[in-house]
């Protein structure tokens, strides 16, 4: 560590060491605002993701951030269309004269990626194991076959493995993200993609794939001639085994063949057939964007990055009469943080070499879109941002005993990273869930896309004074129970040290950065290695 890195670490700590500079109340104040009702679960081109924009851009201005935007403004436009399945859509299988019919929400969930009203569409169904090409590891689920115009059926997730140089071992790769099966089919030529659900290939229940897809989906409209998938879609557990039944297999059955590597797709037998009618719209939504120049003339035009995704699920399907989906934990707690963060930054008397953008962005729960249209067209330079530090849903219960930064050991600064963890009494955990692909699933993601060295930064599932295992435990209660539905909500007796702990990690971590002599990187042969 250079002499001034060394400084700028003390400096940090003594700075911490002083009451209110980085304050749980204010986060909670923030917290509690943009999850509460008045902001209608803050969804993408809706009335609440408008306010929580403003709000967001308000309190970055009052921290002392400058606006970093499109023309002088806090907020950078993200054009995209929504497109919403409506709910007289339909999709039927059918093999020598027997036909089951799928009720939408209830059996399947899907989108009309065409961007048109109505999407109709029959083709011949194929059991494509779990629909991937992956050369590296010798593994083909198409094996040569021609699918063009064909309806790919198939499971999410990848081939079990605990060997790292086989699909990373337990860790899940992008291969088994459903993103990556939409992808793959299209690349291919077919015509539609249909993930049959189970939890443990998803990771979660029905009820949030239900949650998820059935409601308005935001897509980067397509360019002229450009081609989409006409259904990509899910269909419960049960709804899959009367689709296979049809075809004499079973859902166990076809998962089992799907673990072999000489597996070769299946011809189902069945014509599949569906109707999606879809309202399409623009859709007017925007990132918030402010920064804190760094006090270097030259190195003050880079950047450390800290992102946290504003938008949930805004107004959407009741549950339990509730029809608000508040995304407390998912994810007003990154944005408070982020807040809090500028608020902390803006506030040294001497400020590091390099700046800080402070990036707010939309429409992650649809797939990313925000960050990935920043990664497309950044407000500064992917060779000139040295890290992007993002935060998404941190748990706030209590004081933390671990930080989590699952991804840093794809970087550079990973031992920076557990060095300050080190000072700060956290003991660094690896991702509790690898098979779940976490770092696939954040804003984090698309930056790395980019080139740009990210990762996200939560708490561990160990807490000061609740005994072991309870941490895992919560959060299983909560993803089960709560994630991605109206009941995560601001609960007045979280204790959100937590939250503060990681944002004190954060911001030691990014200001050693802005001030060091060379930017963070990829380790080489990592797949995002610039």
């Amino acid at each position: 560590m250079s002499k001034s890195i060394g400084l700028l670490a003390i400096a940090s700590l003594l700075l911490f060491a002083q009451p209110g500079s980085i304050s749980s109340q204010r986060i909670r104040e923030d917290v509690k605002y943009l999850a509460s009702d008045a902001l209608e679960g803050r969804g993408v081109g809706q009335r609440g993701g408008v306010l929580a924009t403003e709000y967001i851009a308000k309190q970055l201005a009052q921290a002392g951030a400058q606006p970093a935007g499109d023309d002088g403004t806090y907020f950078q436009k993200v054009p995209l269309v929504g497109v919403a399945t409506q709910p007289d859509a339909q999709l039927s299988a059918a093999v020598w004269g027997k036909s089951v019919d799928f009720k939408f929400l209830d059996d399947f969930v899907g989108v009309n990626m065409t961007q048109r009203p109505e999407a109709r569409f029959e083709g011949d169904a194929v059991f494509v194991g779990h629909g991937i090409t992956a050369p590296e590891w010798k593994w083909d689920d198409f094996k040569g076959v021609d699918v063009t115009g064909k309806i790919l059926v198939l499971f999410t997730n990848e081939p079990n493995s605990t060997d790292p140089n086989f699909f990373d071992g337990q860790a899940l790769t992008y291969y088994g993200r459903w993103t990556y099966k939409y992808e793959e089919g299209l690349r291919r030529g077919a015509k539609g993609v249909i993930i049959i659900h189970t939890t443990p290939t998803a990771a979660y229940g029905w009820n949030v794939v239900r949650a998820s897809w059935g409601r308005e989906t935001p897509y980067v409209k397509l360019g002229p001639g450009e081609k989409a998938l006409s259904f990509a879609g899910w269909v419960s557990r049960e709804a899959g085994e009367k689709l296979l039944g049809l075809a004499g297999k079973t859902v166990d059955e076809l998962l089992a063949a799907a673990e072999k590597p000489d597996f070769k797709p299946i011809d189902l037998g069945i014509q599949i057939r569906g109707r999606i009618p879809s309202k399409v719209r623009d859709l007017d939504t925007r990132n918030v964007a402010a920064i804190v120049p760094g006090s270097d003339p030259k190195l003050k035009d880079e950047v450390v990055i800290y992102s946290a995704h504003w938008d949930h699920f805004g107004m959407g399907e009741p549950i339990d009469g509730d029809p608000i989906y508040h995304g407390a934990v998912d994810n007003a707690t990154g944005c408070g943080i982020l807040i809090e963060l500028a608020r902390a930054w803006a506030a040294l008397p001497h400020k590091p070499k390099r700046s800080a953008l402070f990036l707010s962005v939309t429409a992650e729960e649809g797939g990313l879109k925000g960050s990935a249209y920043y990664g497309s067209h950044p407000l500064y330079p992917a060779s000139k941002t040295a890290i992007d530090l993002n935060y998404d849903a941190v748990f706030p219960w209590g004081k933390a005993k671990e930080i989590v930064i699952a991804g840093a050991e794809r970087t550079t600064a990973l031992a920076q990273a557990e060095a300050i963890a080190k000072r700060l009494h956290l003991a660094v955990k690896p991702d509790r869930h690898p098979e779940q692909g976490h770092y696939f699933r954040s804003d984090h993601f698309s930056m790395a896309q980019a080139g740009i060295p990210a990762f996200t930064i939560g708490v561990g599932s160990e807490f000061a004074g609740k005994p072991a295992g309870w941490g895992e435990k919560a959060a299983q209660e909560y993803t089960a129970k709560h994630y991605h539905q109206p009941s995560d909500k601001f609960q007045e007796d979280w204790d959100l040290t937590s939250l503060a702990q990681a944002a004190e990690f954060g911001f030691i971590l990014g200001t050693e950065i802005a001030d060091q002599e060379r930017l963070p990187d990829w380790r080489p042969g990592d797949q995002f290695h610039r």
